[in-house]
């Protein structure tokens, strides 16, 4: 039962990450295809994310009763992290080693999402036993 329930929250997490990465990282391209910094677009579109994915992640990935506010403010903390883990890769690998921004924010897309759901999973939406 408890492998069942990994499994469909990692699916469900999916969905939404998938569904949710994909519309942020083509309004990434279009934002920063204006001209506007990386930086700047990663970060906008960081408070972006944390909005929409919230309640999808709360309601249908966990499956979470428990108070609104502290769930939230855990939530904006993780991602707050993430931020600052994003934001460090993208200065460390664009501006010191010279990688092309979109190569390193997809890459780091991918690591980020691993560690939004382990601490989703195991802080966020905990379930209380």
């Amino acid at each position: 039962m408890i492998k069942k329930t990994l499994d469909l929250q990692v699916v469900r997490f999916g969905i939404i990450g998938l569904a949710s990465n994909l519309v942020l990282y083509l309004l990434y391209f279009g934002i920063t295809s204006i001209g506007v910094g990386y930086k700047l677009a990663m970060s906008l579109l960081y408070l972006i994310g944390v909005l929409q994915t919230f309640l999808f992640n709360k309601k249908w990935t966990f499956s979470h009763h428990g108070q609104l506010n502290s769930s939230f403010i855990r939530y904006t903390l993780i991602y707050g992290v993430a931020y600052l883990l994003n934001l460090g890769a993208l200065v460390i690998f664009v501006e010191r080693v010279g990688y092309p921004h979109q190569l390193v924010q997809a890459t780091m897309i991918a690591i980020i999402a691993l560690f939004l759901f382990v601490m989703q999973k195991m802080w966020v939406f905990r379930v209380k036993k």
